[in-house]
């Protein structure tokens, strides 16, 4: 690959020797009292660090503040914590023991916010320890992989020394700035640390599909820190023209890259600055591939999470984690409870950005439950003390490895029962209890709190019409009751009358509910849905009934008028008949009106062995595999 920078200067030792000294010598210039900013991930200057500990008795009131430190640093942060200040913005491992212990500060900040503060006084800046690349032969040095909030530091704090280390690769972007810009440069080469992503279980694959199900091709996506939105990225491998603009990047973007999904077909070249990132972190592999890589663009936090930077991108994807999510929408990110554990971050940033973008998707994606299994992150009310980090009116998708919950302009009924389908099973019954206590849902859904259940992916399919309509089918949801609802009431009267035998006026809850509230895991009901361009609108509902003793299942379907005679009932009739035959049942059963005649011919023609018998007013279907 091509060099964008000159190369190295291989004298810059000499030719800046008034600048250059040891870290000892430098930290000496630091005085009691002063705050000092630290280079943040991958990029804490290690060498500097170490110094500044073994200085410690002759420094008192020191603050150290920094976005989140990575590596093993936490012997040096916890010694320092004794004698030291420690101020981050972003809770992470090496730091949470001493967080939660009252051993070190968290300020719970939007990261878009926090160069501000550096610029504006509020937190004024004394001394800046960073760490480059070497100066290249035009007197630039290279902030590398981390440029996020270093560079606000570095124009406003008053002292700026450099750990000048030549295993940072150099990168494009916001990433350089001249040696004069500096203070002081102090030589220390040594590994950055890594954190390479770890392999995906069935729970993050699960998610990592659902979420995939939501991304279409040409989206930019943003993943948020944490493994799980870092992971589920690797489930985008199958798409297109992907772009990416995000905080931070990590050996997820390396997938796509060798996928090429960044690009336009699988087999060429991504087009460069395919990829905007304010820092990375993960393995050598990763620091490897962005070194002097026009794919990527490494820009400082203010352009990177600024709002209209977001949303200017067409079909926007931000994907982020969350620690727990109550029934009415709303979203914790930064605490368990009273105790911190991570950060706000850039998921307010993000979340309005993709919202507010053409085409845009705002993605919270987390596990359903936490510690092993034994508790819900999906609850009805926030544990006490939680804080709350996008309000249930911020709230669009949530994804789960049971589904997806789309939250954004529905009641609270309709947010609840969403979230509740999306729960585990284990948890279901619990949450619906208390949501009927809570007055989030009408009290007789309290009646079927062992019926809401997600159905089966198999139950997802398609079918193309002659006209060149999609129709999507997938198993009915606890939240497609309104809807259900109100494709009933568009129908005719003929149309329920050879449905129902009886001419129906009134579909109240207590029968809506045996549509919706059902145990897919034995029986099953499906909808066609089509999409009118804001929304999916049902336009047929079938499914089957299993009676235990015969090991065979009542089955029966429902058209919308408008989409009659176009095969949808044939066509539900045989995927219908498949998930039985595949669940292990003998046969279905069925019974029309005697002058039913379309309905006796989708059952006619269903491809299985059919027998007849007739009381003169209906007629009695057997099916057997």
């Amino acid at each position: 690959m091509s060099q964008p920078y000159p190369e190295t200067d291989p004298r810059w030792q000499i030719r800046y020797a008034a600048m250059v000294t040891e870290a000892q010598i430098a930290v000496r210039r630091i005085k009691p009292g002063q705050r000092i900013f630290l280079g943040s991930g991958a990029a804490v200057p290690q060498v500097l660090l170490r110094a500044l500990l073994n200085e410690r008795s002759r420094l008192a009131d020191i603050e150290i503040v920094t976005l989140f430190v990575a590596g093993e640093l936490p012997p040096i942060l916890r010694e320092l914590s004794d004698i030291f200040t420690i101020n981050t913005f972003f809770i992470v491992d090496s730091v949470r023991e001493l967080v939660q212990t009252g051993k070190a500060d968290y300020t719970p900040i939007l990261i878009s916010d926090l160069p501000r503060l550096f610029a504006n006084g509020q937190l004024p800046l004394d001394v800046a320890m960073i760490q480059v690349a070497p100066p290249d032969k035009e007197g630039q040095v290279n902030l590398g992989i981390n440029v996020d909030v270093v560079r606000s530091a570095t124009e406003n704090a008053r002292l700026i020394m450099a750990q000048v280390n030549p295993q940072m690769p150099r990168t494009l972007g916001d990433s350089t700035l001249s040696v004069w810009d500096l203070d002081l440069l102090i030589f220390g080469e040594e590994p950055l640390p890594e954190l390479p992503l770890l392999a995906n279980d069935e729970t993050i694959t699960r998610i990592g599909k659902h979420v995939a199900a939501l991304v279409p091709d040409g989206a930019t996506i943003q993943m948020g820190i944490g493994r799980v939105p870092q992971a589920v990225v690797r489930q985008l491998t199958g798409k297109k023209n992907l772009a990416i603009h995000t905080e931070m990047i990590s050996d997820a973007v390396l997938d796509l890259l060798h996928s090429g999904a960044l690009s336009d077909e699988p087999d060429s070249p991504p087009e460069a600055e395919r990829v905007v990132s304010s820092f990375a972190l993960g393995s050598r592999s990763l620091y490897e591939a962005v070194g002097d890589n026009p794919v990527f663009r490494f820009r400082r936090t203010e352009y990177v999470n600024d709002l209209q930077q977001i949303s200017r991108h067409q079909r926007m994807i931000s994907i982020n984690g969350a620690l727990q999510i109550d029934l009415t929408g709303q979203v914790c990110v930064d605490s368990l409870g009273a105790r911190f554990y991570s950060g706000i971050g850039g998921i307010v940033d993000f979340n309005s950005g993709a919202a507010a973008a053409a085409e845009g998707k705002a993605i919270i994606a987390m596990p359903a439950t936490a510690r092993k299994g034994k508790t819900s992150r999906i609850v009805a009310r926030l544990t006490s003390g939680a804080g709350v980090a996008l309000n249930r009116g911020m709230v669009h998708y949530v994804v789960s490895e049971f589904g997806v919950a789309y939250l954004f302009g529905k009641t609270i009924q309709e947010r609840a029962l969403a979230l509740i389908s999306i729960a585990h099973p284990d948890f279901r019954v619990s949450l619906l209890k208390r949501a009927v206590k809570l007055g989030f849902v009408r009290p007789e859904i309290g009646e079927v709190d062992g019926q809401i259940w997600v159905g089966s992916r198999e139950l997802r399919t398609s079918l193309l019409l002659e006209n060149g309509q999609m129709l999507t089918f997938r198993s009915s949801r606890p939240t497609d009751w309104k809807a259900i609802k109100k494709m009933l009431y568009s129908l005719s009267e003929g149309t329920v009358y050879r449905r129902f035998m009886s001419h129906v006026k009134r579909f109240p809850f207590n029968r809506l509910k045996n549509f919706t509230f059902i145990d897919q895991r034995r029986d099953v009901v499906v909808v066609g849905t089509v999409f009118d361009g804001q929304s999916e609108v049902i336009i047929a509902i079938g499914g089957y009934n299993v009676d235990g003793p015969s090991n065979r299942a009542e089955v029966a379907f429902l058209v919308r008028d408008d989409w009659q005679g176009q095969g949808i009932g044939s066509f539900m009739m045989r995927h219908l008949a498949n998930m039985a035959r595949s669940a292990g049942l003998a046969g279905l059963t069925a019974e029309t009106l005697v002058d039913n005649r379309p309905m006796q011919g989708v059952l006619n023609k269903c491809g299985f062995s059919v027998t007849t018998r007739s009381d003169g007013e209906t007629v009695h279907f057997d099916i057997d595999f």
